[in-house]
């Protein structure tokens, strides 16, 4: 019997540690679903099959487990991205590619890519969880493009612009997709491919760029 207890303590333990992401996760889903005001804490305890006394263990707010949702699910991949756009210097066109999907794929295509669309319609309900997602997410990935079209520039690559205001451009349609897809997707009878969509605003937002080309397509 004592074998048995300690063979079965680990697995315990590896139950607890896994509430929490467990937690985000059935939150998030009601996020999307219902909105951040309409969704309630019963209802996350429910979908993720704990007591609301167990979500209190680890969340004491909404607010808490939206802000859990962003630092554990989207932080990462920021700094994931970070670290390699460092190494890819000589090659700014390449850097935004790799921002771009990096985002749709880990992101957009997720059930991450819900976040944009809670946020756009729910920021003032919440404005300490948005000024989180706006400081860590927003102007972390922005800050990202602005080094990756500076770069592009200083090595005469991209013709001179507004960086900030083109930074902000860039995000643009892949937002639109994410809202897109997490909104008014399913009255379309021909649902496009996000990939090529992204693929094809890309080559257009590049050819703007390039010196040589100044914008004319070839």
């Amino acid at each position: 019997m004592k074998a048995l207890s300690k063979a079965a303590e680990p697995l315990r333990q590896r139950r607890k540690q896994a509430r929490p992401s467990e937690l985000s996760a059935a939150a998030l889903e009601l996020f999307v679903e219902k909105g951040f005001a309409a969704t309630r804490l019963d209802e996350i305890a429910g979908r993720a099959g704990v007591s609301k006394g167990t979500l209190y263990l680890y969340f004491d707010s909404k607010e808490a487990l939206f802000t859990a949702v962003i630092r554990d699910g989207i932080l990462p991949l920021i700094e994931a991205a970070e670290a390699q756009l460092s190494g890819m210097l000589d090659d700014p066109e390449g850097m935004l590619r790799a921002i771009l999907f990096a985002w749709w794929d880990n992101v957009g295509a997720t059930a991450l890519g819900g976040i944009p669309k809670v946020m756009i319609a729910e920021a003032m309900n919440f404005p300490d969880v948005a000024r989180f997602y706006h400081e860590n997410v927003i102007q972390r990935g922005r800050r990202l493009v602005e080094t990756a079209l500076k770069t592009g520039i200083d090595q005469g690559r991209f013709r001179p612009i507004n960086i900030e205001q083109t930074a902000s451009l860039f995000f643009v349609p892949a937002m639109h997709v994410a809202v897109w897809r997490n909104s008014l997707a399913f009255c379309e009878v021909c649902q496009q491919d996000p990939r090529e969509f992204l693929e094809n605003f890309l080559e257009i937002f590049l050819r703007g760029l390039r010196a040589t080309e100044k914008g004319i397509p070839e």
